[in-house]
């Protein structure tokens, strides 16, 4: 468990960046038409953006001292 709430929450809002990739990859192969192809390409392109800020004030935290090393690197 990560010792500050302000920690927690981006590593939850990590975990949740790398699921809505997940899910617009699985969409990209099950689409139907052009409107899905949008949907889950704006959802990849968010999906990547999320993660890639979260992960940089992730940083910032580790440099602060604040990240417990001990975070399950599965979630992260």
């Amino acid at each position: 468990m990560l010792k500050k709430k302000c920690d927690n929450n981006i590593a939850r809002t990590i975990a949740l960046a790398q699921e809505m990739i997940e899910l617009a990859q699985e969409g990209y192969e099950h689409q139907e038409d052009p409107g899905c192809g949008v949907l889950y390409g704006i959802l990849l392109d968010s999906g990547y953006r999320i993660l890639d800020l979260a992960k940089k004030e992730k940083d910032a935290h580790v440099q602060k001292g604040w990240w417990d090393n001990t975070v399950n690197k599965e979630t992260i």
